[in-house]
């Protein structure tokens, strides 16, 4: 007699999901495997993310627990399911209810790269099968429309009250750089700040997405209040750059995420080291590996480090973010490392989050 489906669940029982360390049959992700003709399986494995950076690992823990079973042949098929944020159920005047993750992206200064990670990260999430929105909230010094080849482009509306986004490498845009003169200077105060966030926010149809990422203004003021009030945000990211200086108002913007219950998905560290093209000698212009140890200290997680490559400017500057014009570059690669990270951590904060009434799917340092 062949080997059974229910055999097979058996059999992988015990595999642990590499990021909460829980079995993955109790989280849901086995579905009913497919018994194949000539006795093989084809296992079903439906993840958190399209994003996962465990899917090698997976396929590899999944080969190895059915080895017993000497099947003659075996396949790993990957789906995703993403989980929206539990803070939504719980937020009726939430200002994007068609979006299941908000993830912010900040900093404590000016300089160290925050937009142009926040484009990467959306470029290669979109790239993995994520549905992506990127909201330009640095309302003023908006520099997506640039990054993203879209600089001069004006969205559209078919009612008039609410705005189609651009698009661009599979990503929906949105900046108050459309709206505005590009050599207008921003001169607002805080009511007006809010309301024109409020406005890119609600009124912009967004339609179903799995992430919107919103590029922070830098430091701790107006803007990042707003949204710790009006918006159901999944997780924060902190870009940095490795010196001292740099590090301190990093710190700064986690305790301010920390002190709005916003919770901080992690640290990047950005010009991290320069590789000379020519001779190949690696010189730390900015320092290195600073945020590294300052996420340890800080009890965060180091989501990587993206090394100084002329090219990640020039891409910037032409409109053609890195991963997407040349994704095997190292700092590319890099790039789409932290987006899966980004992803995995969201997806690990929506189980161990706690809606009112309910326990966490998974408790983090609770045994198994």
């Amino acid at each position: 007699m062949g080997v059974t489906a229910e055999q097979v669940l058996s059999a992988l029982k015990d595999l642990k999901d590499p990021s909460s360390g829980r079995p993955m049959s109790e989280l849901g992700y086995f579905k009913h495997p497919e018994m194949l003709d000539g006795g093989g399986v084809r296992v079903r494995v439906e993840l958190p993310t399209p994003a996962s950076p465990h899917k090698a690992r997976i396929e590899e823990a999944v080969r190895a627990m059915l080895s017993p079973l000497q099947l003659p042949r075996v396949e790993v098929a990957f789906g995703a399911n993403v989980r929206p944020s539990p803070a939504k159920q719980h937020n009726p005047n939430d200002l994007v209810p068609s979006v299941k993750n908000v993830v912010l992206v900040g900093s404590g200064k000016g300089g160290v790269g925050k937009s142009t990670v926040s484009a990467n990260v959306a470029v290669a999430l979109a790239n993995l099968g994520c549905k992506v929105g990127l909201l330009d909230a640095d309302i003023y010094g908006p520099s997506l429309p640039l990054m993203m080849g879209l600089f001069g482009a004006r969205p559209t509306s078919e009612d008039g009250k609410s705005v189609i986004p651009l698009t661009a490498f599979g990503v929906k845009v949105i900046s108050i750089g459309f709206f505005v003169d590009p050599d207008q200077a921003m001169i607002w105060r805080g009511p007006m700040l809010h309301g024109a966030l409020v406005q890119l926010l609600r009124d912009v149809r967004w339609g179903d997405l799995d992430y919107l990422i919103l590029d922070l203004p830098p430091g701790t003021g107006d803007i990042q209040l707003t949204i710790a009030q009006q918006v159901s945000v999944s997780g924060a990211v902190v870009v940095t750059t490795p010196q001292d200086v740099a590090l301190a108002d990093a710190i700064k913007a986690k305790t301010m995420f920390d002190k709005v219950n916003i919770p901080v998905l992690g640290f990047v560290e950005n010009m991290s080291g320069f590789v000379c093209p020519h001779c190949h000698h690696e010189t730390d212009i900015f320092s290195k590996g600073g945020a590294e140890q300052a996420a340890g200290k800080l009890g965060v997680p180091f989501l990587g480090r993206v090394p100084i490559n002329p090219a990640i400017r020039v891409g910037s500057d032409e409109g053609r973010p890195v991963v997407a014009a040349d994704p095997g570059l190292p700092e590319a690669q890099a790039l789409t490392r932290i987006a899966q990270n980004v992803a995995d951590r969201v997806a690990l904060a929506n189980m161990t989050a706690v809606p009112r009434g309910q326990k966490p799917l998974v408790q983090l340092g609770k045994k198994a």
